[in-house]
């Protein structure tokens, strides 16, 4: 059976030049903090768009973000159209 060493990425695509890997104790505890109001969005953008992050977490935040985003949106339109239809019923 064939071990690699822990945190490289022998043999794989981009071999030992590619990204260190992020340790289930890591991700756990960025999991955990992004469940935290406020703190999700500060931590976000600064694993999204800081120099020094592991670029799988720098993906995890900007995907975190854009889907933050989709959802703020669809939430405004559901809400805007919800209202008008309740103004225009209330109207009546």
């Amino acid at each position: 059976m064939n071990h690699e060493p822990t945190g490289t990425r022998a043999g794989w695509p981009g071999g030992e030049n590619a990204a260190p890997i992020i340790s289930t104790k890591d991700w756990m505890l960025t999991l955990f903090l992004c469940a935290i109001p406020v703190v999700n969005l500060i931590l976000l953008f600064v694993w999204g768009f800081g120099d020094k992050t592991n670029p799988n977490k720098r993906n995890y935040a900007r995907a975190a973000l854009l889907l933050t985003v989709i959802f703020l949106g669809l939430y405004l339109i559901f809400a805007i159209v919800f209202l008008s239809v309740f103004s225009s019923v209330l109207n009546m």
